[in-house]
C-alpha cells in the first residue's frame, strides 16, 4: 500500500491541473474567508468560518481529487494492472487515496491553526479534530461512490459538482442559519451535523453524539461504493 501511495504522491506534484484542485485552490479560498473573517463571522461565527475552510478543503482538496484519481487509473487500466498483483483491493485503494487523504489533514490542521491563531482559540481542539477527521471521512466515502459513477477524469468536473457544491451549501444553511428550526433535517443532510459540531466545538460546547448522522453518511457511501465502483472502463 504505502509504495502505491508513495507513486500516487509523485504524481500528484507532477500535475498542475490536480496541484491546484488538491492544494492551491482550497488554500486561496480558505485564506479570503480568513482574511474576510469578521465580515463572515456577522452571518454566522468563527465557528462557521471554520466549518465552511473544512468544508472547502474537504470538497475540492479532497473529494474532487479523490474522484479524478481513481477515474483517471480506471481509465489507463492502471487500477486493473494493480489487481494482478500481490496487493488486495483494499490495499490499492488505499494507496491511492492515502496521499490526498493526508495532504487535506494537513491543510485542515495548518490552516486551522493560523485561523486560530488570528481569531482566538477553539473552545475543544480535540472535538474540532473529530470533527474535522469525520468529515474526511465522509469525503473519502463519497469520493468512493462518485468515482463509480465517473468514467474519466473529464467527466469528473460534472460528476463531482452535485457533492462538492451541495455539502458546502448545507455547512453554510447550518452555519449561518443554526438548528433551531428543522434540526433533524439539517442534521440528517450530508454536512449539517458536521457543521453544528464544528460551531460547538469553536465555542467549547459541542456534543460527541453529532458525530452520528457524519458517521453514517461514510456507512452509506462505503455501502453505495461497494455497489458502484468499477476496476474496469465500461465497453
Amino acid at each position: 500500500m504505502f509504495a502505491i501511495a508513495r507513486s500516487e504522491l509523485i504524481q500528484i506534484f507532477r500535475n498542475r491541473l490536480v496541484l491546484v484542485t488538491s492544494l492551491i485552490m482550497p488554500v486561496v479560498v480558505s485564506a479570503f474567508f480568513i482574511y474576510r473573517r469578521e465580515g463572515f463571522a456577522t452571518l454566522g461565527s468563527l465557528g462557521y468560518i471554520a466549518a465552511i475552510i473544512m468544508f472547502t478543503i474537504g470538497a475540492f482538496g479532497l473529494y474532487t481529487t479523490a474522484v479524478t484519481t481513481l477515474a483517471s487509473r480506471r481509465q489507463n487500466l492502471f487500477l486493473k494492472r494493480l489487481r494482478s498483483t500481490a496487493a488486495d483491493d483494499k490495499s490499492i485503494l488505499g494507496g491511492l487515496l492515502l496521499p490526498v487523504t493526508v495532504l487535506a489533514v494537513v491543510q485542515i490542521a495548518a490552516i486551522l491553526t493560523v485561523f486560530g491563531a488570528v481569531s482566538g482559540r477553539p473552545g475543544s481542539i480535540a472535538l474540532l479534530a473529530l470533527a474535522a477527521l469525520a468529515i474526511v471521512a465522509m469525503m473519502v466515502g463519497l469520493a468512493l461512490a462518485t468515482a463509480g459513477l465517473t468514467n474519466s477524469p473529464e467527466h469528473a468536473q460534472v460528476t463531482t459538482l452535485p457533492v462538492s457544491l451541495g455539502v458546502i451549501a448545507v455547512a453554510s444553511w447550518v452555519g449561518i442559519s443554526g438548528t433551531e428550526e428543522l434540526t433533524l433535517l439539517k442534521r440528517l443532510l450530508p454536512g449539517g451535523a458536521a457543521t453544528e459540531m464544528v460551531v460547538d466545538a469553536w465555542n467549547g460546547s459541542a456534543s460527541v453524539i453529532l458525530l452520528a448522522p457524519t458517521l453514517a453518511w461514510v456507512v452509506v457511501a462505503v455501502a453505495l461504493a461497494a455497489r458502484l465502483f468499477r476496476w474496469e472502463p465500461r465497453r
